[in-house]
C-alpha cells in the first residue's frame, strides 16, 4: 500500500477512501466540512427516526454506522479494515415507503463517507433497455456513469428478466452487475419491487442474489399507522387534522380494508387522501370573509369526507 503524505496544513485533516483497486485515495477535508457531515447525519437519521415503522432499515443504518466507527479504530491501530458493499434488494408493495428510504440512504452514506455525493437515480426497465443490440448497453451505462457517487434504484427490477434468453434486459442486467464490481466504493445499486417478483428473479439467476448482501423487506402499513402517516404529513404542511377529521380518516381506512379495497398498507393513498381534503379546505375558506390562523391550518371531517367524493 502506498500512502502519499499530506503537508500540515492548519484546520485541515486527512482522511484515506477504498478504492476498487485495493490502494487508497488521499483526499483533504476541512474540520468545518467534516462538523457539516455530522450535522447532516444527524438529521438524515433523525427524518429516518421520523418515519412511521421502518424497524429493520433504522436497525440497519444504525448497525452501519456502528461497522464505520470501529473500522476506524481498527485502521488506527493497525489492522486489517473491511470495506463495506452496500448494494441492496428491497422486497414490498407500492406505497410501502421504499423510494423514500432509498433517498435518506444516500444522504445518510455521504455523511458517513461512504459516498461521494449521495444523489438517487430512479429508472425503470425503459430507462435501461434499448431497442436494438448494443444499445441496452449504452444507455446502461450512461446510466451507471451519471449515479455514481450515489444510489441507483431500479423499481421493478424483476422486469428485465422477463424477456428470457434473447431479450436485451439480459444485457442491461450484464452491465449492472459488472458495475456493481468495478464502482463499489462509490456506487450503491438498489433493486426494487414486489416481493414474490424479486423472490423469482433472484433465483432464477443466483450468481445475482449473492452480490447482494442486504435485503430489506417493507411489509404493507397497519391502518393505525396510516392514521400516523396522515398526522405526519399534515404536520408537515403545517396543518393539523382535527379530531373529527382524524376519526373520519381512520373509519375510510377500515370501511376499504373490510371491502378489500386496501389489500396493501399504502401511504399513497393516505397522501393522496390529505391532499385532495387540503384542496377541498381551500374551497370551503376561500367563502369566508375572514379567516383565522387556526382556520387555515384545520382540516375538519367536512373536508376528509369531500375528498372521498367522486
Amino acid at each position: 500500500m502506498i500512502i502519499r503524505r499530506i503537508p500540515s496544513l492548519d484546520n485541515r485533516i486527512r482522511v484515506t477512501q477504498h478504492l476498487s483497486t485495493g490502494g487508497e485515495k488521499a483526499y483533504t477535508k476541512s474540520h468545518q466540512a467534516l462538523k457539516q457531515d455530522k450535522d447532516d447525519l444527524k438529521d438524515m437519521l433523525s427524518e429516518l427516526n421520523s418515519l412511521i415503522g421502518m424497524y429493520k432499515v433504522k436497525k440497519l443504518v444504525s448497525e452501519i454506522r456502528d461497522y464505520i466507527t470501529i473500522q476506524q479504530q481498527r485502521k488506527s491501530m493497525g489492522l486489517i479494515a473491511q470495506p463495506l458493499v452496500l448494494h441492496m434488494i428491497f422486497k414490498g408493495n407500492p406505497g410501502t415507503g421504499k423510494t423514500t428510504v432509498a433517498r435518506i440512504l444516500g444522504k445518510a452514506f455521504t455523511s458517513m463517507g461512504l459516498l461521494s455525493k449521495g444523489h438517487l437515480i430512479e429508472v425503470e426497465r425503459a430507462d435501461l433497455v434499448g431497442e436494438y443490440i448494443g444499445h441496452t448497453a449504452l444507455k446502461t451505462r450512461e446510466l451507471i456513469r451519471k449515479s455514481r457517487g450515489g444510489i441507483l434504484f431500479i423499481d421493478e427490477a424483476y422486469s428485465l428478466a422477463r424477456g428470457g434468453e434473447k431479450d436485451f434486459g439480459k444485457e442491461a442486467i450484464d452491465a449492472l452487475v459488472k458495475a456493481m464490481e468495478d464502482y463499489k466504493d462509490d456506487l450503491v445499486l438498489i433493486l426494487a419491487g414486489y416481493r414474490w417478483e424479486m423472490e423469482v428473479f433472484l433465483s432464477s439467476n443466483p450468481g445475482l442474489r449473492s452480490r447482494f448482501p442486504i435485503h430489506l423487506e417493507f411489509p404493507d402499513y397497519r391502518i393505525e399507522e396510516l392514521v400516523e402517516i396522515a398526522q405526519l404529513m399534515t404536520k408537515k404542511r403545517e396543518y393539523t387534522l382535527t379530531p373529527g377529521a382524524k376519526d373520519k380518516v381512520r373509519e375510510i381506512l377500515y370501511d376499504n380494508a373490510d371491502r378489500g379495497e386496501l389489500s396493501m398498507g399504502n401511504a399513497r393513498y393516505v397522501r393522496n387522501l390529505i391532499e385532495k381534503a387540503i384542496r377541498k379546505q381551500a374551497v370551503r375558506l376561500a367563502r369566508r370573509t375572514q379567516v383565522t390562523r387556526e382556520l387555515l391550518m384545520a382540516l375538519e371531517r367536512q373536508d376528509i369526507m369531500e375528498a372521498m367524493e367522486k
